[in-house]
């Protein structure tokens, strides 16, 4: 008997059916049956499905004699099922990879539920991909609830294939799927009102298709009445189990809400039948609306008549217009009045010791700018520094009586006319006017692989969205550039060929790691339950451009982190870029709930996490960078190493010169761990010449030497580096890609 039961009707989807199926039978889980069911289709539907069925035993496939709808082609599956769990997958829809084993793992991690919710992401035709907005929902608790227990459960999308099923539960309780246009409403608030256990996976498993045309629920037609039908169904179930009853005012506020939210949809109803549509909502509101109870915010409007309907939305359209014409004007005045504000300020002299900081668009105290602040308060007490933060959450996580301003607030503006230097590691607004005597210094994030600035500009995709223009005229403000290398000199100055004095001071935020001791990075293993005895590889990707969001899987975190072995932890950090989308729902937040990993992303000090760690693991991230002045093993897994250098650029070939052995596989990287070799003599002598080159001015001082250079006026001496030779010395040539 198979652990998986994966029933998929049918109809009209010959274009998309084949990547469907591919999806489910080369799950890494084989343990499982496809359940297909032909709907009569009128395409090409049938032939694939017999296709599929004569090269793969775990394909069954049903032509159905007459076309009966989606819902029921499902209960025409539902008998030839034999697996422990349902699946219902639309066949245009597609699972990700690895999803049946994480779903598997987490049905014996929570002792076989009723039923397991799952994570999705809608993928639209134009190539985007949107993360589930109520995927924190799945990410609460360890074990297994029912739904009143959590009803926030019951706020995500009442839909089918967003779960599975426990095959006897479903049998026990005979549910099945009426005809119709909304079968998903009566099938799945009675499965989870009755579920006495219920569990989460916070994965997305499966990839919802937003076609731009043929999606059934986004056609205008009659047919949307039928959710009136739906419905009564729903509440005729509650009705005949008294122990639902509690749930009746809920479901009536549900209904109400989801009718409505039809109504006000403009592609949905045909505008002859709105009224009628209203009329039968509000009679069904009122047929079951409970004793005592009150209609309440939007649903109120549902026991008056369909004109007051009307005359309410319209009322809010033109409260909506006025409101953003309002909030243009006042915009227009904000604006006339801090560049009052800002005029009377730059008439005022500048501040000789006010040091203004920001760092990644304002995202907190980080990476250079945050350790130049930090050796200013040591060494320079009387220099007043000001951070610049985007909004009060990122505020909270200055520390105690750091002083700061939110970027566009008066205060900021009197800040920013007065102060005589600014240090940033991205480009400040254009806003910002550069005031004679002021003074900017530009840290950068890190030496360069990737091309930058100017040398975008023969990579369309890589800066799709991006002014190169504009930015190079935020960059003529710039008075100093540091680097930390010779190579990342010759790199910056041609990227951005504007008028500024490259000084070698190093990487400020790497002093940390050059005088990096034995215990550093302790409190992250404490705080993460790290072993002292294990092993720490950090695996810290980068973003690509040629892949719209930037996320792609090069790696089974699961199977790497099980290749090492006991004793071994894989710690994840994603690219600042991934952190927020669906790249962590991919896997990495249930593998680190699961402890499979640790997901270190949210980290705000990527150095903690650097001196945490043994051995590090990138594909094109700069971080290799950083981590090679604390001279410790690194690995580079360049399986697109081609792909990404066509499509972003990169000034080296980091196959040819890298800082330690590279794997053009995850195979070849597992190996390499699983012999030793990561740290062998000859990845020392790579990550040797490495370091050679690209940590030359790393020696500790960078962010004093900034302090009393650039802030101070004082002298100190140079790192000890020799003058850049000519440019036709070979080992200053810049590699360009090929």
């Amino acid at each position: 008997m198979p652990r998986f039961s994966v029933i998929v009707p049918c109809f009209k989807v010959q274009g998309f059916l084949r990547e469907c199926l591919d999806s489910v039978l080369d799950q890494s889980f084989g343990d499982l049956e496809v359940i297909a069911v032909d709907d009569r289709s009128p395409d090409g539907c049938g032939a694939i499905l017999d296709e599929y069925a004569a090269r793969d035993p775990r394909v069954k496939v049903l032509h159905l004699p007459e076309n009966v709808g989606l819902g029921r082609a499902r209960n025409a599956g539902m008998p030839h099922a034999t697996g422990d769990y349902l699946l219902f997958l639309d066949s245009d829809d597609t699972l990700t990879p690895g999803a049946l084993a994480a779903v598997a793992g987490r049905l014996a991690e929570t002792g076989d539920p009723d039923v397991l919710v799952f994570d999705y992401a809608r993928t639209y035709w134009w190539g985007g991909t949107r993360r589930n907005v109520l995927a924190h929902v799945l990410a609460a608790g360890d074990g297994t609830f029912d739904a009143a227990e959590r009803p926030e459960i019951l706020d995500l999308l009442m839909v089918v294939w967003n779960k599975v099923y426990r095959r006897d539960f479903v049998t026990a309780n005979g549910f099945t799927f009426p005809p119709g246009y909304y079968e998903d409403t009566p099938w799945t608030f009675p499965v989870m009102l009755s579920a006495g256990r219920i569990a989460t996976l916070d994965q997305i498993c499966l990839h919802y298709r937003q076609r731009r045309q043929g999606n059934i629920l986004s056609t205008t037609s009659r047919k949307h009445f039928d959710v009136h039908d739906q419905y009564e169904r729903v509440f005729a179930f509650v009705e005949g189990r008294p122990e639902l009853w509690r749930w009746r005012p809920y479901l009536h506020r549900k209904m109400g809400e989801h009718c409505l939210d039809i109504l006000a949809k403009p592609d949905r109803l045909p505008p002859g039948d709105r009224a009628e549509f209203f009329r039968r909502t509000a009679e069904l509101f009122r047929a079951h609306k409970p004793e005592g109870a009150d209609a309440e915010g939007e649903t109120a409007v549902l026991e008056g008549a369909y004109g007051a309907y009307l005359l309410r939305r319209r009322a809010g359209q033109a409260r909506r217009v006025t409101g953003r014409g309002a909030t243009r004007v006042r915009r227009a005045v904000g604006v006339r009045a801090r560049r009052g504000w800002s005029s009377v300020q730059s008439r005022r002299p500048l501040d000789p010791g006010l040091v203004v900081y920001s760092a990644s668009s304002h995202r907190g105290m980080l990476g250079d700018p945050a350790a130049i602040y930090r050796a200013a308060r040591r060494i320079a007490p009387g220099l007043h520094g000001v951070w610049v933060v985007r909004d009060q959450e990122t505020a909270a996580t200055l520390p105690p009586g750091t002083d700061h301003v939110l970027v566009g607030s008066r205060r900021y503006l009197e800040v920013t006319a007065r102060a005589s230097y600014f240090v940033n590691d991205v480009n400040w607004p254009s806003e910002l006017v550069k005031r004679p005597g002021a003074t900017h210094i530009q840290t950068h994030q890190g030496t360069p692989l990737k091309h930058l600035g100017s040398d975008l500009l023969d990579r369309p995709g890589a800066r799709l969205g991006f002014d190169v223009p504009r930015m190079l005229r935020r960059a003529d403000r710039w008075d100093y550039s540091l680097v930390a290398c010779r190579y990342a000199e010759l790199v910056l100055e041609r990227a951005f060929p504007c008028h500024f004095t490259s000084v070698r001071t190093g990487s400020p935020r790497n002093d940390v790691l050059v005088d990096a001791g034995a215990t550093r990075g302790r409190e992250f293993r404490l705080r993460h339950g790290v072993p002292e005895d294990h092993t720490v590889v950090l695996y810290a990707p980068t973003s690509r451009d040629h892949v719209r969001g930037g996320h792609v899987d090069r790696l089974d975190l699961a199977r790497f982190a099980a290749a090492l072995g006991e004793k071994h932890t894989l710690v994840v950090r994603l690219h600042p870029s991934l952190a927020k989308g669906p790249a962590r729902g991919a896997g990495l937040s249930e593998l680190a709930r699961r402890r499979v990993v640790v997901d270190a992303t949210d980290e705000p000090d990527a150095a903690e996490v650097m001196l945490a760690s043994d051995a590090l693991v990138t594909d094109y991230s700069s971080i290799m960078f950083d981590y090679a002045c604390l001279d410790r093993p690194i690995v580079v897994l360049a399986d697109d190493w081609d792909t990404f250098r066509a499509s972003r650029g990169a000034y080296l070939d980091i196959t040819e010169q890298p800082p330690g052995h590279v794997a053009r596989s995850e195979s070849e990287l597992a190996s390499l761990f699983a012999a030793g070799t990561w740290r062998d003599g000859e990845s020392a002598a790579l990550r040797a010449g490495f370091r050679a080159r690209f940590c030359e001015f790393e020696d500790g001082r960078a962010a004093e030497r900034v302090v009393r250079t650039l802030l101070l006026g004082e002298e100190m001496p140079a790192t000890a580096t020799a003058r850049i030779p000519s440019p036709a010395a070979g080992s200053d040539r810049l590699t360009r890609a090929r």
